[in-house]
C-alpha cells in the first residue's frame, strides 16, 4: 500500500468554516475549497464570511441590506431632525409673543402716509386713539378726507397731525421729516407706515409708458423714498417699518401693474427686513385680500372710457364686446370686496404694538388664501391654464 494522502488545509480559517458550513446543491455539505488559499497569497481577497444569521438560517447568500439603504435611514433622520427643531423654534415664537408686553405707545410718534381714505384713514384714527402721537401725511391736507381726519381726531388729545405728503415728491418727504424732527415726543420715532398706493385695470397693452412711470413712482419708489428718509431716525430710536403690500403680488387679475409694484416692494421688504435686524428695527408687510368695498384705491371701471383711451393699433387688436366682458368681470370681483377695512388694521396695529411681529400679515379670506398656496405650489402652467379661463370666455375677432 502506498503512504496515505496528507490533507492540505487552507490557509484561511474563514474559507474553511465557510466551506464546511455551506450546502451543496444536492443538500450536502461541500468539501474545503482547496484553493482558496492559494487564491488568497495570489492577490485576490477573500470572500466575506456570511454573518451569525446567514449561518443559523442555513447558509446560503448573506442577508445583506439593499444599496443605499443607510442613506435613505440618515436622509429620514435629518427630515425628522429638521421637522423637530422648526415646531421647537415656532413654540419659542409663540410663548415669545404671549409672554411680553405690548407697547407703551404714548410718547412715541408715527408717520402714515396715505391718509385720506381708506387703511391709512382707518390707522391713523385708531392709533390716535391708542395714544401715539400720529403724523397723517394726505396728498390734499384740504381735501375732504383730511377734513373729516380732523374732525374725527379733536375729540382726542391733539396727538394728530395733518401734513401734506406727495410720496413721488422729494421736497414732501424732507419737508416732513423736518416737521416730525421738530415735533417729535419724549420716546422719539416709532414706525413709519408705508400705506400710499393707487391701483387700476387693464391689460399691459392698453396702458401707456406714463401710467406705468406713475404707479411705479407712487406704488413702489415712494415706500422707498419714504423709507430712506426716515431710515436714520428709525434705526435710532429702533423702531418700525410697516408696508403695505397684497395678495395680488402672488398673481395677476386684470390689474397687472398693479401686481407688478406690490411685487416689487416684497422683495425691497425681504431685503430691508434682513438688513435692520442688527439695528433691532422691525419690517413687517401687510397682505390684504380683496377689501375694494372698504377703500377707495379702485372705483368700478368704465368699458367706454378704457375703449376711448386705447391706441388705434390696440383697438385693431380687440373688440368692444371684449373690452366690456373684461371690465364687467373685474368689477365684479370689486363688488364681492370686503366692506370691513379694520380687520386689515387690526394686522397694522399689530405690527407696530407686538413685542414680536411677524414678517408678513395675510389678511385675507380662506378662497383667497388657497389661492395663493395654489399659487406658490402649482406649475405654472396648470395656474395660467385655470387664470386665463376665469378672465375672459369672449374670443377676440
Amino acid at each position: 500500500m502506498g503512504a496515505p494522502a496528507q490533507l492540505q488545509l487552507p490557509s484561511d480559517p474563514t474559507d474553511a468554516a465557510r466551506s464546511y458550513l455551506e450546502p451543496s446543491s444536492a443538500g450536502q455539505v461541500k468539501p474545503p475549497s482547496l484553493g482558496s488559499g492559494r487564491a488568497a497569497r495570489r492577490g485576490n481577497p477573500p470572500e466575506t464570511p456570511p454573518g451569525p444569521r446567514a449561518v443559523l438560517e442555513g447558509g446560503g447568500t448573506p442577508c445583506r441590506p439593499p444599496p443605499g439603504t443607510h442613506t435613505v435611514r440618515w436622509g429620514s433622520m435629518w427630515v425628522t431632525a429638521l421637522l423637530l427643531l422648526l415646531a421647537l423654534l415656532l413654540l419659542v415664537l409663540l410663548l415669545g409673543r404671549r409672554g411680553a408686553s405690548r407697547l407703551e405707545p404714548a410718547g412715541r410718534a408715527v408717520l402714515i402716509t396715505g391718509c385720506d381714505s381708506g387703511f391709512g384713514h382707518l390707522l391713523a384714527l385708531r392709533l390716535h386713539r391708542l395714544g401715539f402721537t400720529v403724523f397723517a401725511g394726505c396728498l390734499c391736507p384740504g381735501g375732504a378726507g383730511a377734513r373729516r381726519l380732523q374732525r374725527e381726531a379733536a375729540a382726542g388729545a391733539g396727538r394728530l397731525r395733518v401734513l401734506r405728503l406727495d410720496v413721488t415728491c422729494g421736497r414732501d418727504v424732507q419737508a416732513a421729516k423736518e416737521l416730525v424732527l421738530s415735533h417729535l415726543p419724549e420716546r422719539g420715532f416709532w414706525g413709519l407706515v408705508n400705506n400710499a398706493g393707487i391701483s387700476t385695470f387693464g391689460e399691459t397693452g392698453w396702458l401707456s409708458m406714463e401710467k406705468y412711470e406713475k404707479f411705479t413712482d407712487v406704488n413702489l419708489l415712494g415706500s422707498i423714498r419714504t423709507t430712506l428718509a426716515f431710515l436714520p431716525l428709525l434705526r435710532k430710536y429702533k423702531g418700525r417699518i410697516v408696508f403695505m403690500s397684497s395678495i395680488i403680488a402672488y398673481f395677476a387679475l386684470g390689474n397687472g401693474i398693479y401686481s407688478m409694484t406690490k411685487a416689487a416692494i416684497e422683495k425691497f421688504c425681504d431685503a430691508l427686513r434682513l438688513e435692520m435686524k442688527k439695528f433691532g428695527v422691525q419690517v413687517s408687510i401687510i397682505q390684504p385680500g380683496n377689501y375694494a368695498r372698504s377703500t377707495k384705491i379702485q372705483p368700478p371701471v368704465s368699458a367706454e372710457e378704457i375703449w376711448n383711451e386705447l391706441s388705434e393699433e390696440e383697438k385693431a387688436v380687440y373688440n368692444k364686446e371684449y373690452v366690456q366682458e373684461r371690465a364687467n368681470f373685474f368689477n365684479n370681483i370689486l363688488s364681492e370686496g370686503s366692506p370691513n377695512g379694520n380687520e386689515v388694521v387690526d394686522a397694522m396695529v399689530d405690527a407696530l404694538m407686538s413685542p414680536a411681529p411677524k414678517a408678513r400679515y395675510m389678511v385675507a379670506r380662506l378662497k383667497e388664501k388657497a389661492l395663493v398656496i395654489v399659487c406658490a405650489l402649482f406649475p405654472t402652467a396648470v395656474m395660467d391654464f385655470f387664470l386665463s379661463y376665469a378672465l375672459s370666455k369672449v374670443k377676440l375677432t
